[in-house]
């Protein structure tokens, strides 16, 4: 089942909040600068309009505009920004034109007397923020005056100084989000380092290997999930380990009488003469072949019940001369060799080769490459046991020139019951054996082709 990885799961559910959190405060910022700063535009805007309107006095016959030319040209020009134009109306009764620039819309509704009324406008595709502030005059001339004072600038500053303050809000809060989002990411990370522990145990674990997880100051979480694998563990290898038992003791107890019914076959054919019912020499014959290949088999069984983890662990290791160990198989093995047509020799590069190992195992290794040239090479093959290293290995390569193999059963070979040949006598074990063995003391096991034809099994060991 494929699912996304629970570490990127809680940093999307931790930091998905906190991106959701810089925006809604992004936009509380936007919206509290802007706030801020139209009462800044606007109190600009009320105090150019107040004024403005002190410069208009009513007398006995209308109103006194002190407002000379240049005045007025000050009054236009925005003082925090020359380039700003500022627009502005006076009119009297409300409408009526009295000076200034008769484009400005009125304002919105009825206006009160002494209340400012602020809004937003449209003027030749620019925006513009407006004051229209209504006063009464007293009497001007026969009735009383109204006066309308507006005042107006472009939107742009406004919205500038928004974006200013939004920009000065908006770096602190970035740069501490990244920082906390950092803090998110090294807590998730170190929260998880147990799992990951947990994860290379495993995952660097043999298949066999079935010794409980070690976790150091795992917290309770990941610490229950260790003891259920370690509990797991525990009924797998006492499993394995009944299964070995029952294995190794019904090897144990055919042991007995296959020998004995190899025995008694062999007396039976030694009984029987030559010139006795042919039919029932073959008979024998064959009881006398499944009597051995029996007794083979219970014995490679054995064996390999013995390259269990636990059973090398408990045969113990020590200091392994190969070199000797080659001689000593390669002499057992000339008899068999010459009895089956084989010329059996040995070359042994120079230097000691020394490795850490059971010996009696390695000689069962070796003993089974062996036995598979002399059984698999044929009549007038030529056998030979090299022995030289390779960097920091050992190479025991036993090569032959018969047959050989095909590449597609080089790797089945090591397979249990699987034999190269169909007609041949084996059970399909030797090759298997060889491979745990090797695997167990930490090499490997492979099956070579020989130039111009033939075999080379290879033992690859480490060195001492």
């Amino acid at each position: 089942m494929n699912g996304r990885s629970l570490h990127r799961q809680l940093l999307l559910w931790l930091l998905a909040p906190q991106l959701v959190l810089w925006l809604v405060a992004a936009f509380g910022a936007y919206r509290l600068a802007s706030r801020h700063a139209d009462e800044l535009v606007d109190a600009s805007l009320l105090q150019s309009a107040r004024a403005l309107a002190r410069q208009i006095k009513p007398t006995a016959s209308g109103l006194f505009v002190d407002l000379p030319s240049s005045a007025q040209d000050i009054l236009s020009v925005d003082p925090a920004d020359p380039d700003e134009r500022v627009l502005y109306l006076v009119s009297t009764p409300p409408g009526a034109l009295l000076l200034g620039d008769a484009r400005l819309p009125p304002p919105p509704g009825r206006p009160l007397l002494n209340e400012p009324v602020y809004f937003d406008a449209t003027l030749k595709n620019e925006r513009l923020r407006l004051v229209s502030l209504d006063l009464h005059l007293g009497a001007a001339g026969a009735a009383d005056s109204t006066l309308r004072v507006q005042v107006a600038r472009s939107s742009a500053p406004r919205e500038l100084l928004a974006r200013r303050m939004l920009l000065d809000t908006a770096l602190p809060l970035s740069l501490l989000i990244a920082l906390m989002s950092m803090g998110v990411w090294a807590g998730i990370r170190r929260g998880l380092q147990p799992l990951a522990e947990l994860q290379r145990q495993m995952q660097g674990r043999r298949a066999d290997a079935l010794d409980p997880v070690q976790l150091r100051a795992a917290p309770p979480e990941v610490g229950a999930l260790a003891g259920a694998v370690n509990e797991l563990l525990g009924q797998v290898q006492h499993s394995l380990a009944t299964q070995r038992r029952f294995i190794s003791d019904a090897a144990h107890q055919l042991r007995t009488p296959l020998a004995g019914l190899k025995s008694q076959s062999e007396l039976a054919l030694a009984a029987v003469d030559a010139t006795a019912d042919p039919a029932l020499r073959q008979r024998l014959e064959r009881v006398h072949e499944s009597a051995v290949r029996g007794a083979r088999l219970v014995s490679q069984l054995l064996v390999l019940a013995r390259t269990e983890p636990e059973a090398v662990a408990a045969q113990g290791w020590a200091a392994v001369d190969c070199a000797r160990l080659v001689q000593e198989v390669a002499s057992e093995w000339v008899p068999r060799a010459l009895a089956a047509g084989c010329d059996l020799g040995v070359e042994i590069a120079p230097g000691a080769l020394g490795m850490q190992g059971v010996q009696l195992l390695l000689r069962e290794a070796l003993t089974n490459l062996v036995d598979n040239a002399v059984r698999y090479a044929g009549s007038g093959a030529t056998i030979t046991v090299k022995l030289r290293r390779a960097g920091d290995d050992v190479w025991i390569d036993v090569e032959d020139n018969g047959p050989g193999l095909v590449p597609e059963l080089r790797e089945r070979a090591f397979e249990r019951f699987v034999r190269g040949a169909p007609n041949g006598e084996g059970c399909g074990l030797g090759l298997a054996i060889v491979r745990e063995i090797a695997e167990r003391h930490g090499g490997s096991a492979e099956l070579l082709p020989a130039a111009p034809h033939g075999c080379i099994a290879r033992l690859t060991l480490p060195l001492a």
